[in-house]
């Protein structure tokens, strides 16, 4: 393809945003395209896709460029775009490309950045493009030999997998629906035993393609799920009528699984701290036709309110989400051990407090997309050890990044 200014140019002004001006990743480039309608849709994904993949990449990039020496990300200095637009020309050289004759790539070596790049892929925490910190906090939680396999996972894109909404159609209709207009799917290639569970109602895009357009996705024929997300529903052990109540519910999309698991059979409390994300979820539960599904804003009175009453409770519980990077690999130069330490006495406080809104003989399941036992396993065990005259332990899952879809754990718990 080849390199046109304007559009470079709005990829080094979206990587100060997220870099120097700390906006969201996904945020930045839905900003960045609103500015210049006049792109099609070749451009706007040049722009996307090349931020992603230099936001994913970015220590390789910057070693590349120039060693520190000093193990760090340094974008302080990063005052105006012209710094933005020599990683921009450091990640097209890496990638074997061409530069054209522009002022704003004079001064490149491309034979030096080249020597450098084989010096950097020497060591993991450069070629795998994460910070220091980090780097020694999975090696130290999860092993060596296992974190390394889980980064290089983490570096790799996201799948796109469709879940089908079983309260408006069935996996064959919807697969031929798409099919007649050039939109592929496949099932979930994964031999694990854990995805068997949904494998009739999930599919995989065989082309990524926005599909928010299509009249299916309107009326609410499906929900775009990752499979590990999936998991969730089934492992609730859901019959219908039940009272269940997803207490971090956020924009609904297990409160939505969870509804047509039970054929609108039942009552779901939807629960989060979050107005507006309650708010998308009702606009998500009119599309599907869900209708047991009720929304309530978490205050000082909620747990009170629903005490001793659900059969059902998931927590999907705030976490560092580690184990969604691929699809959201700004997270990992946001992150700071601070905030990891502070949101896992977050989700002791959660397990331990919202725990009381299930009745005995209920089930709670808790959850996190994150890959580190101190959120996970660790958790559990805490609570546990609190609460071992009114709580047991079922069983747990885990879903590494490896596996092919999001990290994720979850632990299924019963209140005696």
């Amino acid at each position: 393809m080849k390199l046109h200014r304007t559009l470079v140019q709005a990829i080094a002004g979206t990587l100060q945003q997220i870099f120097v001006e700390r906006v969201y990743a996904d945020k930045a480039v839905e900003q960045i395209l609103k500015q210049n309608p006049r792109w099609g849709s070749r451009d706007r994904r040049f722009i996307a896709e090349t931020t992603y993949e230099m936001v994913r990449w970015w220590r390789y990039i910057s070693e590349s460029f120039c060693p520190s020496g000093a193990g760090k990300v340094n974008v302080e200095e990063a005052i105006g775009t012209e710094y933005f637009y020599k990683l921009f020309a450091t990640w097209q050289i890496l990638k074997g490309l061409d530069l054209p004759d522009w002022e704003e790539f004079s001064g490149i070596d491309k034979n030096q950045i080249v020597k450098n790049a084989e010096q950097v892929k020497l060591i993991r925490k450069y070629r795998e493009s994460i910070p220091d910190w980090l780097d020694e906090l999975g090696g130290r939680e999860l092993g060596e030999a296992v974190w390394g396999n889980e980064l290089h996972a983490l570096n790799t894109e996201a799948q796109v997998v469709l879940r089908v909404n079983t309260l408006k159609t069935s996996s064959e209709e919807l697969k031929n629906k798409l099919l007649t207009q050039g939109i592929g799917l496949e099932t979930l290639n994964n031999t694990s035993p854990l995805f068997e569970t949904i494998k009739k109602g999930a599919f995989v895009l065989s082309k990524r393609q926005n599909l928010h357009q299509l009249n299916e996705y309107k009326e609410g024929l499906f929900e775009i799920q990752d499979a590990s997300s999936q998991l969730i529903a089934p492992f609730l052990q859901l019959k219908e009528g039940m009272k269940v109540i997803d207490a971090c519910a956020g924009a609904g999309g297990k409160s939505l699984h969870m509804a047509a698991m039970m054929q609108n059979k039942g009552e779901i409390i939807s629960m989060d701290v979050e107005e507006r994300k309650l708010t998308e979820l009702k606009r998500r539960s009119d599309r599907a036709g869900v209708r047991i599904i009720k929304t309530q804003l978490i205050n000082a009175a909620s747990i009170s309110k629903f005490k001793n009453s659900a059969d059902r409770l998931l927590l999907d519980v705030p976490c560092s989400g580690l184990g969604v990077i691929r699809r959201n690999p700004d997270a990992k130069w946001k992150l700071n051990l601070d905030f990891i330490d502070q949101i896992k006495k977050t989700q002791q406080e959660i397990i331990c407090n919202y725990s009381q809104m299930l009745k005995s003989g209920g089930i709670m399941v808790y959850a996190t997309c994150s890959i580190l036992p101190s959120e996970n396993q660790q958790q559990v065990e805490a609570f546990l050890i609190k609460n071992k005259n009114n709580f047991e332990f079922i069983e747990d899952r885990k879903v590494l990044p490896s596996e092919g879809f999001d990290g994720f754990y979850m632990a299924a718990i019963r209140k005696k």
